[in-house]
């Protein structure tokens, strides 16, 4: 199976799972190699302040991917007017076979230059945020543009949906698959409210409850 290069974008703030999700998805895949690159090289805190991960690799020592994704959280706001990242991004871009992006990675791309006149999703909270950078807003979980090699995800969980179907794209149905079954991606939940279509009024009030209730470098996209 030939080497494929991911390249995940990690910076300060990020949430976790919107990299760590794919991560445990594309990494199994044999022969695959991901790396984690960021703005500086070293390590950095999640949204959270609790957990820590590792850019390996700064920009400038990665000039070239398979697969590109950028993760959201409260800390990808800087990125929009980074030039450095932008103008990176654009660059993996030309070279890649897919550019994607969770939660609000998307809205990194778009500030790129990336989805102009694209559909694309993001977490439900900020989905507006996309249409003064370019894109056309959308509450799909996983939306792709085949011809552009574009594909953003929705909010934290979608990744790992999109990291499936980027397996499928790649390789085969039946990989992807394997895939699913490696991680015993089977959900289940005891409760039907993961999209905001679904959930209630008080459901909602408690979400925006709850995030105003978070200590500082806790906040979660709402």
């Amino acid at each position: 199976m030939p080497t494929v290069r991911i390249a995940i974008l990690v910076f300060e703030k990020l949430t976790a799972l919107d990299a760590i999700g794919p991560y445990e998805v594309l990494r199994s895949v044999p022969g695959w190699e991901v790396q984690f690159v960021g703005p500086v090289k070293g390590p950095i805190r999640t949204d959270s302040g609790a957990l820590g991960l590792n850019a390996d690799f700064a920009l400038d020592e990665v000039s070239e991917a398979d697969i590109v994704l950028v993760p959201g959280g409260e800390g990808n706001r800087p990125l929009l007017r980074d030039e450095t990242v932008l103008s990176w991004l654009r660059a993996i871009d030309a070279g890649s076979k897919w550019t994607t992006s969770v939660c609000t990675g998307s809205l990194v791309l778009a500030a790129a230059g990336l989805l102009d006149g694209l559909r694309a999703t993001t977490h439900w909270s900020v989905l507006a945020d996309l249409e003064p950078l370019g894109a056309s807003p959308t509450s799909e979980r996983v939306v792709e543009h085949l011809d552009q090699r574009i594909i953003t995800a929705a909010g934290v969980s979608s990744g790992i949906d999109m990291a499936l179907r980027l397996s499928e794209l790649l390789v085969d149905d039946v990989a992807a698959q394997a895939m699913q079954l490696m991680v015993e991606y089977d959900p289940q939940p005891p409760f039907d409210a993961g999209a905001l279509a679904k959930a209630s009024p008080e459901v909602i009030e408690r979400v925006i409850e709850y995030v105003a209730l978070l200590p500082e470098g806790g906040a979660v996209e709402v």
